[in-house]
């Protein structure tokens, strides 16, 4: 019989629900927090999951991130482990990930079996943060999706140096008020991250092919970015990539259950 497990990944932005039957996708769904109550978006981004995958029995409910807050949880694994096991899940070729959250970034190495290497995380005060992004969109006016196609048609961009999100905004300030274009800002920023992304990956280790996950790995112009940073290293992207942590949780649910069974029948 196949088993059948969620995954619930808790992060500071968003809510995410992945469903798996085996090696199959039956269901991802994502609620946004915002000022939420944020149990009531963690049992409402479940079940909505459950209905879009219309099952009603699960052998195992894991969580990640922030998941120690759901209180139906059977397990709970770390973020580098679920990201690790969801990179390796939609783009088997990846030995290294990058997981751009709303607060902090990080970068691991792994190997095939999506066992982690090694791993080092921005500073929460990074501006190299899904959050620190946001803002500054709200600040230009943009819409959070735009910011990634804008970036694309940045021609001359000014780059943001300071690490420190505080710093970096009023530096986007400055830069506004010298008339500086904001598809040319978003590039710079888009560029000033690649950079930091890059040199953090590079202090874990040496794989080539880097998977990206988390809230960021849908931002185009920060995808480009990041291969115009470093051409010896191949840049992995997935349509589900935002979801990986949850799937991986839901994967590693399966194993865990799995032993569970094992241990029992012996």
């Amino acid at each position: 019989m196949t088993i059948v497990t969620a995954g619930i990944d808790v992060g500071s932005s968003a809510v995410k629900v992945a469903i798996v039957a085996g090696d199959t996708l039956l269901t991802l769904h994502s609620e946004r927090i915002r000022r939420r109550e944020l149990r009531k978006v963690i049992d409402d981004a479940y079940h909505i999951a459950l209905e879009q995958a219309d099952v009603s029995e699960l052998a195992y409910i894991a969580t990640t991130g922030e998941g120690e807050l759901v209180d139906f949880r059977r397990g709970h694994f770390y973020g580098m482990t679920t990201h690790s096991r969801g990179a390796i899940f939609l783009m088997p070729q990846a030995r290294a990930v990058i997981d751009i959250g709303a607060l902090h970034a990080r970068a691991i190495q792994m190997d095939e079996q999506s066992r982690v290497l090694n791993y080092r995380m921005t500073s929460q005060c990074a501006s190299g943060s899904g959050q620190f992004l946001e803002n500054v969109a709200r600040y230009l006016g943009i819409a959070l999706e735009e910011v990634g196609p804008l970036s694309l048609e940045g021609g001359a961009p000014e780059t943001v140096s300071s690490i420190c999100a505080v710093l970096a905004e009023t530096d986007v300030i400055n830069m506004v008020s010298r008339g500086i274009k904001p598809a040319d800002i978003l590039k710079g920023i888009h560029v000033s991250m690649a950079g930091r992304y890059v040199k953090l990956l590079r202090a874990t280790g040496n794989a080539t092919d880097v998977a990206i996950t988390g809230g960021l790995a849908a931002d185009v112009g920060l995808m480009e970015a990041l291969r115009e940073s470093s051409k010896d290293l191949r840049f992995h992207t997935h349509p589900h990539s935002t979801h990986a942590g949850a799937i991986g949780a839901a994967l590693w649910g399966a194993y865990r259950h799995r032993v569970l069974e094992t241990r029992k029948a012996s």
